[in-house]
C-alpha cells in the first residue's frame, strides 16, 4: 500500500512577509540567530526585511546598528566565527563598497585561510535593483560581483514561496551566504504594484536547496535564463508571446553560487536557443557566465547565437524614462526573444 503524504498547507504572502517568517520560524528554533543593521528594528527594516521581529524578539536579537557597516558587519563575523548565526542586513547592496574589505577579505576567507577549521555560518542580506528612480547609488544589483569573489553562497530570490525557503537554507548552512533581494519582488503598497510578489507559500518549516534552478514555466521553443525580478518580466513577456507560436522556457536561477549549469544546459539542449536576462551590468558578468556554461559544454546545443539583454556599462539614471531605457524590461526580453526566433 502506498501511502500518499498530505500537502502542505499554503497561504499567499508578499515576498517580504514570506521573509520575515522564515526569519522568525529560524530565530524560534536556534536561539544563536540573531539579526542586525540600520533601522531593522522599530522601523522594521526599510524594505519591510524585519517588521514586528523586534517586538517578538527583543533588542537583543533584533539590533538596529549605527550607520557603520564596516563595523557591525565585522561584528557578525565574530559572532559567526565564535559560532553564532548573524543576519546582517546592508541597507542597499551599492553600499557593499565601504565595507567591501569586510565581505571579501573576511567573512569570504576565513574557512579557507584556517584550513577549514573555522566556520563563517553568517547571512549578508541587502535590496538590490532599479526602477523607483532612487539613483546611480541605490539602484544597481551587483550580484554578478559577488559571485565573481571565492567562499561566499549566493542567493536571489525571485518568489515568495522561494524567498522563504532560501533564508531558512541560508540561516542553516555553515557557509557565509549573501542573500539579495530585489525591492520589486517585495509586494510592497508604497512600490509598484507586482502582481507576482504575493503568492503561496508553504506553512511551517521550508526549504530550498541553495544552488538549484527551477523551470519557472516550461515550453520549447526558446530558453530564458533570468533571476529576480527579470523572473516576473520573462514571464509576462513569455505568455504574451504563446499566442503568436513562441512557446517560451524560462528558467529562474536563485542561486548564483552555486550555479546550476546542468538545468541551464539541460533547457538549452532542449530548445536550441537561448536568452540571458541579467539586471546587473552587461560586461564580465553573470549573463556571460550563463552563455559560456553552455558553450564549454557543447556549443552545438545552439542552433543561432544566443541573446544577452543586461544593463549598459553605465550609472543607473535617475530620471525614470533614462532608467527604464537600460533597464531589462518587458520590450528588450521580447525583442530578443523575436530575434532567436528569427521572428
Amino acid at each position: 500500500m502506498t501511502i500518499t503524504e498530505a500537502p502542505q498547507a499554503t497561504r499567499r504572502l508578499t515576498t517580504s512577509k514570506a521573509m520575515v517568517e522564515a526569519i522568525a520560524q529560524e530565530m524560534e528554533r536556534d536561539p544563536s540567530v540573531f539579526y542586525l543593521g540600520e533601522d531593522v528594528g522599530a522601523y522594521g527594516g526599510i524594505f519591510s526585511s524585519t517588521t514586528g521581529l523586534l517586538e517578538r524578539f527583543g533588542p537583543q536579537r533584533i539590533i538596529d546598528t549605527p550607520i557603520s557597516e564596516t563595523a557591525f558587519i565585522g561584528l557578525g563575523i565574530g559572532a559567526a566565527v565564535e559560532g553564532m548565526r548573524p543576519i546582517v542586513e546592508v541597507m542597499f547592496t551599492d553600499f557593499m563598497g565601504v565595507c567591501l574589505d569586510q565581505i571579501y577579505n573576511h567573512m569570504a576567507k576565513i574557512h579557507f585561510e584556517s584550513g577549514g577549521n573555522v566556520k563563517v555560518p553568517m547571512v549578508l542580506t541587502m535590496a538590490a535593483g532599479g526602477g523607483y528612480s532612487d539613483g546611480a547609488q541605490h539602484s544597481q544589483c551587483l550580484w554578478g560581483t559577488f559571485a565573481h569573489l571565492p567562499g561566499m553562497k549566493v542567493v536571489v530570490p525571485s518568489t515568495p514561496a522561494d524567498a522563504k525557503g532560501l533564508m531558512t537554507s541560508a540561516i542553516r548552512d555553515d557557509n557565509p551566504v549573501v542573500y539579495i533581494f530585489h525591492k520589486g519582488v517585495m509586494g510592497l503598497p508604497w512600490m509598484v504594484k507586482n502582481p507576482r510578489s504575493i503568492d503561496e507559500v508553504p506553512d511551517g518549516e521550508h526549504t530550498v536547496p541553495i544552488g538549484e534552478a527551477r523551470v519557472a514555466r516550461e515550453g520549447s521553443d526558446v530558453t530564458v535564463v533570468t533571476l529576480s525580478l527579470s523572473v516576473h518580466h520573462a514571464l509576462d513577456v513569455a505568455e504574451s508571446l504563446a499566442p503568436q507560436g513562441i512557446d517560451v522556457e524560462v528558467v529562474d536561477l536563485r542561486s548564483l553560487v552555486p550555479l546550476d549549469r546542468d538545468a541551464i544546459v539541460a533547457s538549452v539542449a532542449k530548445t536550441g536557443r537561448l536568452v540571458v536576462v541579467d539586471e546587473d551590468y552587461l560586461s564580465f558578468g553573470v549573463s556571460a557566465e550563463v552563455v559560456a556554461s553552455v558553450t564549454d559544454r557543447d556549443p552545438t546545443l545552439l542552433r543561432v547565437p544566443p541573446q544577452r539583454i543586461a544593463v549598459p556599462d553605465v550609472p543607473i539614471p535617475y530620471a525614470h524614462d533614462l532608467e527604464h531605457a537600460v533597464l531589462p524590461r518587458h520590450d528588450r526580453i521580447e525583442r530578443a526573444v523575436r530575434t532567436a526566433m528569427g521572428r
